[in-house]
């Protein structure tokens, strides 16, 4: 009789590309296909310090002492969201084995090797009195991957019983497609922009943080010549498996067009981006199942499902927490690097080998 597997529980802390917040997801996992999900929140960023983080996008160089200075106050900020979540939800923290910290990425160009991720976990560990995982995209990167996207493995966990093939994108700030064709593979890459663009032109417009439900979009009328001119850029003529930093697809934003009209377009560039790279895989999904901010976008979600000529549908359909997965994700992945597993696959992010990813912080009572 095979040894029953450790079950740890842990935490997990997204703080995305779309820039709202910080999300916490409570998980018990062994590491492989046992997954226990609980509660999760959101704790939302004030305006302020989205625009301070905002100012980080792109930046090179995460030693200087104002970027020191606002990776301190972030994980603070993570730091002040653990304890809350746990007061709120009765978590002892010396109770959890591991929490699994993404940070902020400011810069990913892993054509040059680089992507950086600010937030200090040797601080939040103190703070916090848990052990922490940061930095877990560093090593696929430097060993020649993209180092995005980590998701994958933890959305083949949850699949594991569903029936296949089967395809997952995560709508955030950037979108990113899973490929389950069966049950022993695993294909990832990102798609394209997601949220990000759609967010950052409603913000130029004083309009908002987010296009709610795609009422903007719903509104206005798509620039197909745009739409197409975006298709023809060099990102989607290359094969998969791909990544994206956040601001690749900037120099598309439709200033020529309204406020309505642009959200329209860059709606419509985020659905087709999707359909463009659904046709990488060959076979149709059975399903297409949505993740992330985007699932709440009607207008987005409509438009993928004329576009794709099959089911699209909320994760929350299948009993996943769609606003939770990746902070889940990365609870799952701490856990992994604990145990010495990988979280990157040469079918996932291109590296050449399955890589454990993640540096591990303890805590000095």
């Amino acid at each position: 009789m095979a040894p029953t597997q450790k079950i740890y529980t842990a935490l997990g802390l997204m703080s995305g590309t779309s820039l709202d917040g910080i999300d916490v997801a409570w998980l018990q996992t062994d590491g492989h296909h046992r997954v226990i999900t609980g509660p999760a929140e959101t704790f939302a960023y004030a305006p302020g310090f989205i625009n301070t983080l905002r100012k980080t996008l792109g930046q090179k160089n995460p030693h200087t002492p104002a970027m020191k200075k606002i990776e301190r106050q972030m994980t603070w900020l993570h730091a002040k969201a653990v304890k809350k979540f746990c007061l709120k939800n009765n978590i002892l923290l010396q109770n959890i084995d591991v929490i699994g910290f993404h940070g902020q990425t400011i810069f990913h160009a892993p054509q040059h090797f680089i992507t950086l991720q600010i937030g200090d976990g040797a601080l939040l560990a103190r703070e916090t009195q848990c052990r922490v995982v940061n930095q877990f995209r560093g090593d696929d990167v430097k060993a020649g991957g993209h180092g995005a996207p980590l998701v994958p493995v933890f959305h083949a966990a949850l699949a594991h019983p569903l029936p296949k093939p089967l395809a997952v994108v995560n709508v955030g700030g950037v979108s990113n497609i899973t490929w389950l064709a069966h049950e022993n593979t695993l294909a990832a890459c990102d798609c394209g922009p997601g949220n990000a663009l759609i967010n950052d032109w409603l913000h130029s417009h004083n309009a908002g943080a987010f296009d709610d439900k795609g009422t903007f979009a719903a509104r206005g009328s798509i620039d197909w010549a745009h739409v197409h001119r975006f298709l023809a850029d060099d990102f989607f003529a290359r094969p998969a498996p791909k990544s994206l930093d956040r601001d690749h697809f900037k120099t598309y934003m439709p200033h020529h067009l309204d406020l309505a009209d642009g959200a329209a377009t860059l709606t419509a560039m985020t659905a087709a981006a999707i359909a463009r790279t659904l046709q990488h895989f060959g076979r149709k999904p059975q399903k297409l199942l949505v993740s992330g901010g985007g699932r709440h976008n009607t207008t987005l979600m409509r438009w993928l499902a004329s576009l794709l000529h099959m089911p699209v549908m909320s994760v929350d359909h299948v009993g996943w927490n769609g606003d939770a997965l990746e902070a889940q994700a990365f609870a799952y992945l701490a856990v992994r690097r604990l145990l010495n597993l990988p979280i990157s696959f040469p079918s996932t992010t291109g590296v050449q080998k399955p890589m454990c990813g993640g540096l591990v912080h303890t805590f000095n009572l």
